[in-house]
């Protein structure tokens, strides 16, 4: 049995270091929607922080944001003051490692602009094959060295000639 009612994802949340910074660059360098904000949330007394969100109990949520990006998910972005440290970014090869990807209709017009805003791109365009024969795509970081994708296939990918069930695409 499927989760009853499952419409699709609402939003994706996930933790900066600096929540200005990363305003800067969602809203500036990517061009997504500032929607609101909330915060801080903390808790003096009790288990509150511990037992509805996993962190430690003193922990302070800062702020939150959401943003609206095109046509894809929101995203919920916090900025946390953790009452016993905070780990490094995880890589995506670790335990909870991911990225974010964002599709474009020009995929080099998008890249030639992330290069001009200052951004880590690593390595060079990758052109899929296989399943995903007709698709580019790169790995750049944003400034707080959080993993992010460009990638586009503007003729489809190769699988969807036979798919029964076809992945996101504008």
């Amino acid at each position: 049995m499927a989760l009853p009612g499952l419409r699709g994802t609402d939003h994706i949340g996930f933790t900066v270091p600096d929540l200005d910074v990363a305003d800067d660059f969602f809203v500036r360098v990517l061009g997504c929607e500032f929607v609101y904000s909330l915060g801080p949330f903390a808790r003096e007394k009790g288990e509150w922080m511990q037992k509805h969100l996993g962190v430690h109990p003193r922990t302070v949520m800062r702020r939150l944001n959401f943003y609206r990006c095109g046509n894809g998910s929101n995203f919920e972005v916090f900025e946390y003051e953790a009452a016993d440290g905070q780990a490094p970014q995880p890589r995506n090869s670790d335990i909870g490692g991911h990225h974010l990807a964002f599709y474009v209709d020009d995929f080099d017009a998008a890249l030639d602009y992330l290069r001009a805003e200052g951004l880590t791109i690593l390595g060079d365009p990758t052109a899929s094959a296989s399943a995903s024969l007709g698709q580019r795509w790169v790995y750049f970081l944003s400034p707080w060295g959080m993993q992010f994708e460009l990638v586009s296939y503007p003729d489809g990918k190769a699988y969807e000639k036979d798919a029964r069930v076809l992945l996101w695409h504008p």
